[in-house]
């Protein structure tokens, strides 16, 4: 996948496969957490309808380790966002060099008329 390119963000922007493996990986990540918490809540959910008090006791730990993972994923979604920031202003410094990601000039001709 390595010198891959990815121009699906409709405006030209070209991101290479090393960065789209990045947030892949991130939001595999992220998913794993959020397919963790649904199974954390419901237990929870489980334990606080059988009101019997070593489960309500349970939930205490349950509910603390859903808060770290919520936690977890909002630091997954902030690094997401600070990369995505980054590929894109140095795709954009790579832009402005009047050059298009086919190697051609990116100047257009103004016609008088």
């Amino acid at each position: 996948m390595e010198g891959d390119t990815f121009s699906g963000l409709g405006n030209g922007t070209q991101l290479d496969g090393k960065v789209m493996q990045t947030f892949q990986k991130s939001f595999v990540q992220v998913q794993n957490i959020l397919d963790q918490n649904r199974l954390l809540i419901n237990e929870i959910n489980q334990n606080h309808e059988s009101k019997i008090p070593d489960n309500l006791n349970r939930n205490v730990g349950l509910i603390r380790e859903l808060n770290n993972n919520i936690r977890r994923v909002v630091d997954l979604y902030a690094d997401l966002s600070g990369s995505f920031t980054k590929s894109m202003d140095a795709s954009s410094e790579g832009d402005s060099s009047g050059m298009r990601s086919d190697g051609k000039a990116g100047q257009k001709r103004n016609r008088n008329g």
